[in-house]
């Protein structure tokens, strides 16, 4: 009953079914309580997003794999502190990390998000060490600024690791070679002499089967949930200790046996026929030439038993049972399809709980029958035929150990040239994006591009990618190129929401209110509980100046996923717009908690600052900034205006001419330079500045009131008169038209006088 159960369970979660596995996982620990069942019933209540019951069916628990599932569950709930003591209890101070990469993935999202960067570097790199596939990890690096080239990372360490993992224990011996051989020709030997009954045929080919089982014994290799080999004679092999369902068959003569699934490091469970007789199991690599499975409930009626009773395989994690533990593993199906969990770790409990082999339907019933005593009663006693049966199945088996290393990995069969060319593929690709995302993360945009373009058309053009690409154009200041590649992964990845956050902001800079009002309406269709959907809706209010009403869509993003560091900057920004400068601070503070390298919003603290002539602040907030992105213009230009308030000029110019090298059509440090050089009385070079200025900016009413007022301190009014005019032209806001008919109205006073007037 134990085991239907757990297989009810199994196959509710993968189908989805997540309400009906809930139910019967309950009566399963009602029938059978024990700690590892209750693991399974908090998997099923985390898939399903439930993680407060998890959490309390947990509590307390002492296995690892509880301790993870618990930690999980805590993570979820933002209960940093306890889902830390779950993983690294105070008291054993030594004990590994449940789970492996997993784990140790977990605990530095934990450390990061407790602002302890240090520790958090030094678990995800953990994490990378035990696997190097786990990207996740690598991004958080990538995040945090702390993560090595994308070669070194995805390299040929890497590479061995995959080739080790798919085809590294796929060892056939010479040994099992000719003992193989050794059997055909006795085989052969045994039929051809004399007129065989079919029972003689039956029990020679049972005891061919224990002599196989006997010499294979130490050297059979079992394929793992996520196709890794597990020896039971080698330690170093046991990457993961949950052995597939999936079975390996080798059929002799017709009609061929039905075999159980070895276990690793356990016993050889058999199968007893009609005739008593016992058939050890094969575990093997070698792929039948006429494989025919059978459901579970035809097993049972030929077999006369149900499942094993024996104790359930070991829960141990794949963190304490090897060095190459991948982040989690994947249950594998009777049709061989491989089925991930949502949680790292629920899908391994899954495989730990399930404790019998599955197998495929046959395609008619009657070539699938099993019952070898009415069947071999109905051959016809022609020794040749059954001779001609035995030998070419059996030489069968030999060619397909003499063409090569084979392995099935989820059902698949792929031989170990094919593992290593994949594995090549596979590091060769990871490497390019690795590379790109890095160098995105460090804002060095322009080397980003040109590592995406590395890559094949068909990885080129998918939704990340393009995601990834239109944010570093957007980091360029190419909003139109942004644009484009925003729109093109839209267009292959309607469903995915992956940098819409940015595309939003880049069609607010472009003023396009339609495209952004259309974004946001599609958006929040899409996934309403989603926190890109309400930035989207915030910027298209913000567009129409409507800031009170994207304030609350921003602040619902917030709400939504607290950890959303973009969504606390916009709200910022939004608090600046109305001048509430206190809230501003601390929506930017909220945002450097999140993500103490989100650069936007040093920036926006150093804006606040700056609003309020608390220049030392704010030359300090923009240094901050500009340390981590030096490759923004706007930030040199603003951190060259704090230092010019600061009556360091010189430098003030010196990093304004950097913010012009870095985008030569950014007119804003065009502006600033010319601000600093009229300061500086230099009012020659500042008038050539503006000149240069009016042809990337030539409605920019700020410049021509600039040019008015240097030409009033050079004593030439009738240009000033004309420039001031042609400033009030072009609809400046309502500050800059009071400052602009104030300056007129003072044109002949001596600038001595001014400031007294």
């Amino acid at each position: 009953m134990e085991t239907m159960l757990i297989d009810c369970v199994q196959n509710s979660l993968r189908h989805l079914l997540y309400r009906n596995a809930i139910f019967m996982c309950e009566r399963l620990c009602a029938e059978f309580p024990s700690e590892t069942n209750s693991q399974l019933l908090a998997a099923c209540y985390l898939q399903d997003n439930k993680a407060y019951s998890a959490y309390h069916i947990l509590k307390g628990t002492q296995q690892p794999e509880s301790r993870y599932l618990f930690a999980m569950a805590c993570f979820q709930m933002d209960l940093l502190n306890e889902a830390e003591t779950a993983l690294c209890p105070a008291s054993e101070p030594s004990a590994e990390v449940p789970n492996g990469a997993a784990g140790h993935y977990l605990i530095g999202l934990i450390y990061r998000y407790t602002d302890r960067r240090r520790s958090a570097v030094h678990h995800f790199k953990q994490a990378l060490s035990v696997d190097p596939l786990f990207w996740a990890a690598y991004e958080e690096l990538c995040v945090l600024g702390a993560a090595e080239e994308g070669n070194a990372i995805f390299g040929e360490s890497a590479s061995l690791y995959v080739q080790k993992l798919y085809s590294g224990h796929a060892v056939v011996s010479q040994s099992m070679l000719s003992s193989t051989e050794n059997k055909i020709s006795v085989s052969v030997r045994n039929l051809s002499p004399h007129d065989p009954s079919p029972r003689q045929v039956k029990n020679m080919h049972s005891n061919t089967l224990k002599d196989n089982s006997g010499s294979y014994h130490g050297t059979a290799l079992s394929v793992g949930a996520s196709g890794q080999f597990i020896n039971g004679s080698s330690a170093n092999m046991t990457f993961y200790s949950t052995p597939s369902p999936m079975t390996a068959q080798i059929s002799a003569v017709a009609p061929p046996p039905i075999y159980r699934n070895m276990q690793a490091n356990g016993p050889h469970p058999s199968l007893l026929g009609n005739d008593g007789s016992s058939r050890s199991t094969i575990n093997t690599t070698m792929q039948a030439p006429r494989r025919k499975f059978v459901d579970e409930g035809k097993l049972r009626k030929i077999s006369g038993k149900l499942f094993d009773s024996g104790p359930r395989r070991s829960t141990r994690l794949a963190g304490e049972s090897g060095p190459n533990t991948g982040s989690s593993t994947a249950s594998s199906t009777g049709n061989g399809t491989s089925h991930s969990s949502k949680y790292p770790g629920a899908s391994k409990l899954g495989s730990v709980a399930s404790r019998s082999a599955t197998f495929r339907k046959g395609q008619a019933r009657g070539s699938e029958s099993t019952d070898e005593g009415v069947q071999q009663e109905n051959y016809d006693d022609s020794h040749p035929s059954i001779t001609t049966s035995s030998t070419s199945s059996l030489a069968c088996d030999t060619k397909s150990l003499e063409e090569g290393i084979l392995m099935t990995t989820g059902g698949i069969i792929m031989s170990e040239s094919q593992a290593i060319t994949g594995a090549s593929d596979l590091i060769t690709l990871l490497a390019i994006l690795g590379e790109g995302y890095r160098l995105l993360c460090m804002y060095s945009c322009q080397d980003a591009l040109d590592v995406y373009r590395r890559l094949p058309h068909k990885h080129y053009n998918t939704g990340w990618v393009l995601s990834q690409v239109g944010k570093a154009h957007f980091e360029l200041v190419n909003y139109l190129e942004a644009d484009h590649a925003f729109s093109q992964a839209r267009l292959i990845s309607p469903y995915s929401l992956e940098g819409m956050d940015v595309y939003s902001t880049v069609l607010f800079h472009l003023k396009e209110d339609m495209k952004l009002s259309y974004l946001a309406q599609e958006l929040v269709s899409t996934d309403r509980l989603a926190p890109q959907a309400w930035c989207a809706m915030g910027n298209c209010y913000s567009l129409q100046k409507d800031h009170e009403t994207a304030l609350k869509n921003f602040q619902r993003a917030v709400q939504l996923n607290p950890r959303f560091v973009y969504a606390h900057t916009l709200c910022g920004h939004e608090y600046v717009a109305l001048e509430d400068f206190g809230n501003g601070l601390k929506s930017y503070l909220s945002a450097l908690r999140v993500d103490e390298r989100h650069y936007n919003a040093w920036y926006g603290l150093g804006m606040i600052f700056l609003r309020q002539e608390k220049f030392a602040f704010a030359e300090h907030h923009f240094r901050k900034a500009f340390h981590i992105n030096s490759r923004s213009s706007v930030i040199m230009s603003y951190l060259g205006t704090a230092l010019h308030t600061l009556k360091r000029s010189d430098e003030a110019l010196l990093m304004i001419e950097k913010a012009i090298s870095a985008d030569k059509k950014n007119p804003l440090p065009l502006y600033q330079k010319a601000n600093i050089l009229t300061s500086m009385e230099r009012f020659v070079g500042a008038l050539e500045v503006l000149e240069e200025l009016k042809d990337y900016a030539p409605r920019e009413s700020s410049v021509y009131a600039l040019m008015g007022k240097i030409y009033k301190r050079c004593n030439m009014h009738d240009k000033a008169m004309l420039h001031f005019g042609l400033a009030l032209d072009l609809k400046p806001s309502a500050t800059d038209v009071a400052t602009i008919k104030a300056a007129i109205e003072k044109l002949h006073v001596p600038d001595e006088l001014e400031d007294t007037l």
